[in-house]
């Protein structure tokens, strides 16, 4: 007669509650083995089984070995090498496939991925999911994709497993498919083929930081021990890596898409530049993840005039960036209102003194084609940059003014002779300015470059412009905004 020693797992929540039970026994003459004890799962109050209820299955036989504790946590040190979402979820499969399962999905909601929400699974019925990245043992990659697609939505029913993991943020053991699975796969070439060759599953919640942020699915096949408690045990810990790695990766990607649209937002859309001038611009931020203040715009004026304008709001991230979206619209409406350059900037002066951010620099320039030339304030800016026609470009020495937000003064206006042909450039400190080069060498070397781009034979001003910005961003350590301005011939 077996002693038997039970070892009872059991998750409860007000939505439902799932038990799945192991024991391990022996007789006199038979060594130590796991019995698979027939355990029913039940959603609280319907009284009925959420999927089939499995047979008891003898583990003793043979079976492939999977990965140690050891080398699967070594496998499991390798997810997070960067963070991109998508291929830290394709390690966190492939650390567990084949050295744990011959089967691995990694399932994020969709919802928190669209609008940073995190979901009540006890308060729903389904949950919008997706499959982020999928692996299968011995099957090559396009097989794969075609079974389980990266980038899928599902809508998981609140009897399906994985629903039931992240609803109660603990392990599900179970022998079969549930039904939308099996059809989803079915509905594949090959997939209702692979889909039977699996006897043993488990799913368990990617919690990070308290919250559940997805399931990761495992599968077995009869070559391998039905998955038992230590297996839970492992796949928990893997879980938790990729949780957190995949919560890193969705909190960047997040960062990333507002610095973006923040980016986005400080560019000129289409600026309608008057037929007497033409007007070339470049900016490239910081880093793809981190967006600055520089800014930039260029606004038609009555008369065949333009106004350009270039700021840069003093440090990096969100904050400093929204500051700048604020300035660029207020001096787009007051450019509108036909002021003088140096009245703009003092209306900006006073605008920045109630922003969060602490200063901001601008060159706010108005030019006329007609009467070649331009008439140009500063506010704290670097001076800009003429270049004549048959002659070496230089910096131009106009009233400095002091950075917006301090309210401590006037500005003045210059008025600046540009007769056709001639090129007046606009930049910001990050073109010029870095760690291993100072701010004068930087100027002097914004000089030879423009000088050497504009000589170029049967070049642009929109060539110039990016072979300037190319040859000067090679010590770039900050954002990098560049506008060129010249009278037609």
């Amino acid at each position: 007669m077996l002693a038997i020693a039970a070892r009872i797992w059991a998750a409860r929540s007000a939505a439902c509650k799932v038990i799945t039970g192991w024991a391990a026994g022996r007789s006199a003459d038979s060594p130590p083995r796991l019995v698979h004890i027939p355990v029913e799962s039940h959603i609280a109050g319907e009284g009925k089984p959420v999927g089939p209820r499995p047979r008891g299955t003898d583990l003793a036989g043979p079976a492939t070995p999977h990965a140690g504790p050891s080398r699967l946590s070594e496998a499991a040190a390798r997810i997070g090498s960067t963070l991109d979402l998508t291929q830290t979820a394709r390690e966190a499969v492939d650390a567990a496939v084949p050295g744990f399962a011959e089967a691995a999905v990694i399932y994020v909601p969709e919802r928190l991925l669209a609008a940073d929400e995190f979901g009540s699974y006890q308060a729903r019925h389904v949950a919008v999911v997706r499959r982020l990245a999928a692996a299968l043992a011995g099957q090559p990659a396009d097989v794969t994709e075609g079974l389980l697609r990266s980038g899928e939505v599902l809508v998981l029913g609140e009897g399906t497993p994985c629903f039931r993991a992240m609803a109660v943020s603990s392990p599900v053991l179970y022998d079969q498919l549930d039904v939308e699975a099996a059809e989803r796969l079915g509905r594949r070439p090959g997939g209702r083929e692979i889909a039977a060759s699996f006897t043993s599953f488990l799913a368990v919640p990617l919690v990070a930081r308290g919250s559940v942020v997805g399931c990761a699915a495992f599968g077995r096949t009869p070559a391998s021990a039905p998955f038992g408690p230590d297996d839970v045990a492992l796949a928990t810990e893997l879980a938790s890596r990729a949780a957190i790695c995949i919560d890193n990766a969705r909190l960047y990607d997040r960062e990333r898409q507002t610095a973006l649209a923040l980016q986005s937002s400080l560019l000129p859309g289409r600026p309608q530049v008057p037929a007497g001038l033409e007007v070339a611009h470049r900016y490239l931020p910081v880093g793809t993840s981190m967006v600055g203040g520089d800014w930039h715009d260029i606004i038609a004026l009555p008369g065949g005039r333009a106004a350009l304008i270039v700021g840069d709001a003093m440090g990096h991230g969100p904050a400093a960036a929204a500051v700048m979206v604020q300035l660029r619209i207020a001096a787009r409406i007051l450019a509108g209102l036909g002021l003088p350059p140096e009245q703009v900037l003092q209306k900006l002066d006073r605008m920045a003194s109630e922003l969060p951010a602490p200063f901001a620099t601008c060159i706010y320039t108005v030019i006329d084609p007609a009467g070649s030339l331009s008439v140009a304030a500063q506010a704290g800016h670097l001076p800009p940059v003429l270049a004549l026609p048959g002659c070496q470009p230089r910096l131009l020495d106009l009233p400095p003014g002091l950075p917006l937000g301090l309210v401590a003064g006037s500005f003045q206006a210059s008025q600046i002779s540009l007769p056709p042909g001639g090129t007046l450039a606009l930049y910001t400190d990050g073109l010029v300015e870095s760690r291993s080069r100072s701010l004068g060498d930087g100027m002097a070397a914004l000089c030879g470059a423009l000088g050497a781009a504009l000589a170029r034979p049967g070049g642009t001003l929109d060539d110039a412009c990016q072979l300037v910005t190319e040859m000067m961003h090679e010590h770039g350590e900050d954002d990098i905004t560049l506008v060129l301005a010249r009278i037609r011939p």
